[in-house]
């Protein structure tokens, strides 16, 4: 099996493209404009990230689509009404697809948690 070029390491990717401080910034940003699931989405893919199972190049996989997410360069502008996040989510649900066996039933649950307390929905917070 040939090496992946330099370029194609997740470490690299996390250098050039991706920064987690960047995305919650981005989330933040977004959640007035994007839709819950988009959030949601981004929030699976970077809790996933974060565990210590993930393999590397998952997490390449995971850097390259919140860095495309993050990104001021886009296939269709983000201040696109309707379409803006079109492109963003299609990345995105690409890389959930392609690593669905590393995304567990709690960062599911975790990611669905913190999008519906940024979009003022939290079922439990909504029950008392």
């Amino acid at each position: 099996m040939n090496k992946l070029p330099a370029e194609f390491k997740a470490e690299e990717i996390h250098r050039k493209f991706y920064n987690s401080s960047r995305l919650w910034q981005k989330i933040r940003k977004t959640a007035s404009v994007a839709s819950q699931n988009t959030i949601e989405t981004a929030l699976i893919l970077y809790y996933t990230s974060t565990a210590k199972e993930t393999p590397a190049w998952c997490k390449g996989v995971i850097y390259g689509a919140l860095g495309y997410f993050i990104s001021l360069i886009d296939g269709i502008p983000d201040l696109t009404p309707l379409l803006g996040y079109s492109d963003d989510v299609a990345v995105m649900a690409a890389a959930v697809a392609t690593l669905t066996q590393y995304i567990t039933p709690e960062i599911r649950k975790k990611a669905k948690t913190k999008a519906e307390k940024l979009f003022g929905n939290d079922s439990q917070h909504n029950a008392s």
